[in-house]
């Protein structure tokens, strides 16, 4: 049941939040769950399952079985279709998406946090490889 007066929320995911219950055994969705302490929607985007999908047929046999497990989470992600004109990357994707809806990212990369940091989107990340964290306010 969702919590009187609190809306279901996006969360876009990128790539590597996928990779996080088998790098450090955390069950991201009901984790994102206690974190928001609301409904969410996980969100993956076109060029971020693309990109998995890549890394599951042309990735080193240890990143390929990563990819392929990823992409079985991502079952439980809407996906999101973006303008392939204006994005480059998947990376460049979810920026614009998230600027665009105002909705948090999850996701671990560094580059990525903080660029989505300068421009005010709220960011999920895994601290102290045991659970997760937002940095900014939803």
């Amino acid at each position: 049941m969702t919590p009187i007066g609190k809306k279901t929320i996006k969360v876009i995911l990128d790539s590597n939040a996928l990779f996080v219950p088998l790098q450090f055994k955390i069950d991201i969705f009901e984790e994102l769950k206690t974190l928001l302490d609301r409904n969410f929607e996980p969100l993956l985007l076109l060029q971020v399952k693309r990109e998995l999908e890549r890394l599951a047929k042309e990735g080193s046999p240890k990143m390929r079985k990563k990819a392929s497990f990823a992409l079985g989470l991502a079952e439980k992600c809407k996906l999101v279709e973006v303008n392939n004109e204006i994005v480059s990357s998947p990376d460049e994707a979810i920026i614009q998406v998230a600027k665009k809806w105002k909705c948090p990212v999850f996701t671990n990369d560094r580059v990525l946090k903080k660029r989505l940091r300068d421009i005010n989107v709220p960011v999920i990340y895994v601290r102290q490889k045991s659970r997760l964290e937002i940095d900014g306010r939803i």
